[in-house]
């Protein structure tokens, strides 16, 4: 996803970098597009007419993208175009500017693209008889020759022939007859948000009236005997038009909006105008097929969509390089609505966990860039966790800085000044800027500023005056060796030490160092950074006891999570170094009295019984400059995952019954806590009763009554404890569900991440099997990204047999689908935590990626820039 509108001639693509720097704004714009499609699965005729506009003085040539598909004529103003004025790249089509009309003209082309044959699936292809398009970022230019850059926008109509029952395109539809269908839709949009579907498909309806009384259709168009599992989607959508409505004052503008569920797709989602295309994992359930966080993601996934409405398509970004505009801001609205929805303080535990396991790593990392990067080879490479997730962090710590009505303010303004524009990230400060009289000049770092920020602490009481002093450092980053010192808001709190909170507030730490004085009565505990105000990490050494006080009187949910989190890393950092070192009662006892606590949420409990990830204890490990060993953190976390399931065997066997939930399954988020907290009991049960609790419960929730959620619990408890009825379990779940593609994704997903010996050479089998489908990207990720990213043991083995297995498999797809491929790459990119044996392996295995004749530019640029580490 590289547009050339950062080059200034905009030209060719190379594997040159792109640079913010070089952006020009284009010499033509669009007035209006329209386009016919004469759909066949090898040669699809593609008719585009295209009213072009002058931009700026002097003559131009008209530099159009496009590449994989056939011109068959091209027409300026109903004259053909002399095959002398055009020159061909490999990826571009020039019309000189001598055969161009001065101010104005009308474009017409006629291409031919085969649907079938694009495995990558971008552009126009074909998923099991439906045609279906993605075109973001740059998959338009293979429908057909068009200036495909997000600041080209133009109002679209659209016709549609073919033989299928429905087509489908954005928009409002004009006319339907047979074998045709007509779109338009009149907001100016760029062509990255083009969309059309075709295929046999039927559609699960339903309706809402907008906050101004206007009615709108809601369509939901899946495969026929799919329409019973589109109910929640539909419920989902439905309650984020009401609450955008409320919080934001958005409403919904077309006659229709529609969603599409489509078995090959890269990636979750499409927000494409009006029409969005979906991955069916991310719209079909029942309580049969989907977990409580199947269903959480639907409801999130829908709204982050939904929202990008206004967030990304009636206002939407000039250029690649500000894609965060668009995906952070509208990360941190689908955060708002789910904390709504749900349990707030679980959701942000969440949303942390994800953004360290991911994001952290990024910034630690050989693949670290700025929220907003400076510079790109492949834009499909950017859509990572630093712009979505910190870059949602980023508008978080802005909405504290500011205060609610403040922010609220300042996008009633960004709305009102930039609808119908393509934007930048200086459009979106001076809006707040403007809005509260605030300079944020400082604050714009975190958007050009790659790393992590760590704070340390220093502390001192006398005399009656606490002073709490914060340094902040962020660490060198590829391309960035000097950091500057950034504005970090830090929420806090100050605890007595009979628990009582004696203060509270936001600090704002804008130097390398600054000083807080309190005037106290005795000296405090602090909680710092509450509820994660600050993507930050805090570096403030506390012992056993101060974390077991947090955890029983910090009144912030988060940060009395946080102390248990920091209290078991503490122990398995220990018990890595020293394999006998013991796991001491007071983290059992602290973590026994939280579950028991019948007044806290049981999804809060749920997160509160657990041992620290893998991936938390060696970014620990590599953070403080010591070489990780993936054997010895799974000995130690074994360890402890032991210890606390036999000093809390009996509480554990009480919650496992009393956290039982009675009737009908609701996927509501109380009693998807008690499931949750229920299910994290099992797991543990199951380290000390040989799998009997997890075998018993396997078996009622496969009954007619049961329900996904704890039947895949019991499978994975009895597979990754290498149980002897894992083997039987794994059959039943197969045979039950051998014809339902997305329950057979958890199925390949719980043996590809189990940590029993043998799990490679079953993941092997799996994947040779020629029954399975690996270049679908669900099937790929499932098993073959599940095992490297979140299987350490396996992938890791010394022998470096996982290295070798998931390089061949990385290899074949990217031929076939080279984003998809490039995305799961990124497991190599911790590959300097490790001993020399495990790092020569892996180097070894990513030169023989980078010497591939096939090798495309995704993943030449992923696994480049993690060798250059």
């Amino acid at each position: 996803m590289h547009p050339e509108d950062a080059t200034p001639d905009n030209g060719p693509k190379t594997d040159q970098a792109i640079r913010l720097a070089d952006y020009q704004p284009p010499a033509w714009m669009v007035e209006e597009t329209r386009l016919v499609f004469a759909l066949d699965p090898a040669a699809t005729k593609v008719t585009a007419t295209i009213r072009f506009r002058r931009n700026g003085a002097g003559p131009a040539d008209l530099h159009l993208n496009g590449h994989s598909m056939t011109l068959i004529s091209a027409r300026i103003d109903g004259q053909d175009v002399p095959e002398s004025a055009m020159r061909h790249g490999d990826e571009s089509l020039t019309i000189a500017a001598n055969a161009l009309p001065d101010e104005t003209f009308e474009w017409t082309c006629v291409t031919e693209v085969n649907p079938s044959a694009n495995t990558a699936l971008e552009g126009l292809y074909m998923s099991n008889g439906m045609y279906c398009t993605q075109c973001e970022a740059e998959g338009f230019r293979k429908i057909t020759y068009y200036p495909d850059r997000p600041d080209v926008m133009a109002s679209f109509s659209v016709r549609v022939e073919g033989e299928l029952p429905v087509l489908l395109s954005n928009g409002n539809q004009a006319e339907a007859g047979d074998g045709f269908a007509e779109w338009i839709d009149p907001w100016p949009k760029p062509s990255y948000l083009f969309a059309l579907v075709a295929g046999d498909l039927v559609s699960f309806d339903d309706s809402f009236t907008t906050m101004s009384g206007r009615d709108v259709e809601l369509r939901i168009w899946v495969r026929p005997g799919d329409e019973d599992r589109c109910a929640y989607a539909m419920d989902a959508l439905k309650r984020s038009m009401r609450w955008d409505e409320a919080e934001y004052g958005r409403e919904y503008d077309l006659d229709i909006f529609q969603i599409v569920a489509v078995e090959d797709f890269n990636m979750g989602a499409m927000e494409n105008k009006g029409l969005n295309v979906f991955n069916s994992k991310y719209v079909l359930a029942s309580p049969e097929t989907a977990t409580d966080r199947d269903f959480e993601l639907i409801e999130a996934i829908i709204a982050h969509e939904y929202f990008h409405n206004w967030t990304g398509n009636r206002i939407t970004c000039r250029d690649w390089f500000q894609l965060c505009l668009k995906e952070g801001l509208t990360v941190f609205r689908d955060q708002q609505f789910s904390s709504d929805m749900r349990s707030a303080p679980v959701h942000r535990i969440s949303e942390v966990q994800q953004l360290r396991a991911r994001q952290f790593r990024e910034d630690a990392g050989p693949l670290a860039h700025p929220v907003r990067p400076e510079e790109y080879i492949e834009i499909n490479n950017f859509y990572t966790s630093t712009v979505y997730e910190k870059g949602a962090e980023v508008i978080g710590m802005l909405r504290r800085l500011v205060g609610a009505k403040a922010y609220r303010e300042a996008l009633d303004l960004y709305f009102g000044r930039h609808d119908g524009q393509a934007c930048t990230i200086e459009d979106w400060l001076r809006v707040f800027e403007d809005a509260t009289g605030r300079d944020l000049t400082q604050f714009a770092q975190w958007y050009s500023q790659a790393g992590t920020p760590r704070v340390s602490v220093e502390e001192a009481y006398e005399d009656g005056t606490y002073t709490l002093t914060l340094t902040q450092e962020t660490r060198p980053t590829p391309g960035q060796p000097a950091k500057e010192p950034q504005v970090i808001p830090c929420a806090f709190g100050l605890i007595a030490p009979d628990g009582r909170e004696m203060t509270e507030g936001m600090l704002e730490l804008t130097q390398t160092r600054q000083s807080f004085a309190f005037d106290l009565p005795e000296r405090p505990v602090p909680s710092l950074f509450r509820n994660f105000s600050a993507p930050v990490i805090l570096e403030r050494a506390s012992d056993a006891a101060e974390r077991a006080f947090l955890m029983a009187h910090d009144t912030d949910p988060f940060n009395r999570w946080e102390a248990g989190r920091s209290f078991a890393l503490s122990i398995a950092l220990q018990v890595v170094t020293d394999a006998g070192a013991p796991v001491p009662a007071a983290w059992t006892n602290a973590v026994s009295t939280m579950i028991d606590d019948a007044g806290l949420d049981p999804a809060f409990r749920a997160l509160v019984l657990g041992v620290p990830g893998h991936d938390e204890v060696a970014s620990q490990i590599a953070g403080s400059g010591g070489i990780v060993d993936p054997d010895a953190i799974h000995r130690a976390l074994t360890t402890m995952g032991r210890a606390l399931a036999g000093a809390l065997a009996g509480p554990l066997a009480r919650l496992h019954a009393d956290m039982a939930v009675p009737g009908i399954y609701v996927p509501e988020a109380e009693p998807a806590g008690r499931r949750s907290l229920r299910n994290a009991a099992l797991a543990f049960l199951t380290k000390v009763d040989g799998g009997t609790a997890a075998r018993a419960q396997f078996a009622a929730a496969s009954e007619p009554e049961g329900n996904m959620t704890e039947s895949l619990a019991a499978l994975r408890a009895l597979v990754h404890e290498g149980t002897a009825y894992a083997a039987e379990a794994l059959s039943d779940f197969r045979d039950r569900w051998r014809d339902d593609s997305l329950v057979m994704d958890k199925w390949y997903i719980v043996q590809a991440t189990s940590p029993a010996a043998g799990t490679l050479a079953q993941v092997r089998t799996l994947a040779d099997d020629p029954a399975f489908p690996w270049q679908n990207p669900n099937k790929f990720r499932s098993l073959i990204g599940a095992f490297a990213a979140a299987n350490p043991v396996g992938f890791h083995g010394a022998d470096g047999s996982g290295y070798r297995f998931f390089t061949d498999r990385l290899i074949r797809m990217d031929e076939a689908n080279p984003q998809t491929a490039a995305r799961v790459a990124g497991a190599f990119e911790t590959w300097a935590r490790y001993d020399e044996n495990r790092q020569a392996l892996m180097k070894a295995e990513m030169q023989r990626i980078m010497a591939h004749e096939k090798l495309s530019k995704d993943m030449g640029e992923i696994v480049g820039r993690i060798l250059a580490a």
